[in-house]
């Protein structure tokens, strides 16, 4: 049976809950950043098995806003910054007397994990993996306004209207936005893991203040996040991976590769924003062997 500690890590006036798969060895840990912001660890439980198939530490928290961390929504645009997130992240490190690690970040935690790296020079980074995620928020909508193309008519004026009139809670609108993130995230399906059902708790006010209401309209705190250009100063391995069918587009996925130093990219076919899940098996193996690769 695999060893499981679970921690609650004092933060400033906050906490972050924080779960370790397997013992301490001698390899770097593989951090995990989750999306959202406000998603929480849980769907990273299907991740488990690379502690033991890589033969390190696999470790996943809750960032302030969601899940089992301190969630202070009447702090909303004071707690939900990457800056603050960034700082949770340097704690969790300190604490955890996490000197070298390998990162893997996915969706908006990909965003975290290149903030960190370029703005705050993280050191102690042996590798990054770029889980269905960006370099740039302005691509990112604009090619998602693409992908909105291809739903039916009065989904796409469903979409419209709500980004024109600012409600977001329009029955038309929630249709629309549910069946393009069940064709471009996940379809939530009851035979997928419990980890990835399992019901979330808090997250929205984090989201809608540093993100927006939508995948596609970010007009949060991290609107203007865009480090396409700065990719090039990252000479540290990096690992892409996204699906034909992701938000993450083959050309926001493409678009990092080509200006990062030393990247390798993996594009897994059918999947959405999740291949960890969609393809746990080939996506756990990938993984594995890219840490001991870079270790």
């Amino acid at each position: 049976m695999m060893q499981i500690a679970e921690k609650y890590l004092p933060f400033g006036q906050y906490q972050t809950y924080c779960r370790i798969v397997g013992a301490k060895t001698d390899k770097a840990p593989l951090v995990l950043l989750h999306g959202g912001p406000g998603s929480t660890h849980n769907y990273f439980e299907v991740l488990d098995q690379v502690a033991e198939m890589s033969g390190r530490q696999v470790i996943m928290y809750d960032q302030l806003g969601c899940g089992k961390s301190s969630i202070p929504d009447d702090q909303a645009e004071v707690a939900y910054t990457a800056q603050n997130w960034v700082k949770e992240l340097e704690n969790l490190r300190e604490q955890l007397g996490l000197d070298e690690i390998h990162l893997l970040g996915q969706s908006w935690g990909g965003m975290l994990a290149l903030t960190y790296l370029i703005s705050y020079h993280a050191p102690g980074i042996k590798s990054l993996i770029l889980s269905s995620t960006l370099s740039s928020a302005k691509l990112w909508s604009q090619e998602l306004h693409r992908l909105i193309k291809y739903l039916p008519e009065e989904d796409q004026a469903a979409i419209a209207q709500a980004e024109a009139s600012g409600n977001y809670s329009d029955p038309a609108y929630q249709k629309a936005n549910q069946l393009f993130m069940d064709q471009h995230a996940i379809k939530l399906t009851p035979d997928l893991p419990e980890p990835v059902l399992r019901k979330k708790k808090g997250g929205n006010a984090a989201y809608l203040t540093a993100w927006g209401p939508n995948e596609y309209t970010p007009i949060g705190n991290l609107h203007d996040y865009e480090y396409t250009d700065q990719l090039k100063n990252l000479t540290l391995p990096v690992l892409i991976t996204s699906g034909t069918n992701d938000l993450c587009t083959p050309l926001v996925a493409k678009t990092m590769y080509d200006h990062l130093p030393q990247a390798k990219w993996e594009l897994f076919a059918g999947c959405g924003h999740m291949p960890f899940v969609q393809d746990n098996a080939h996506y756990c193996q990938l993984l594995s062997d890219w840490l001991l690769a870079n270790d």
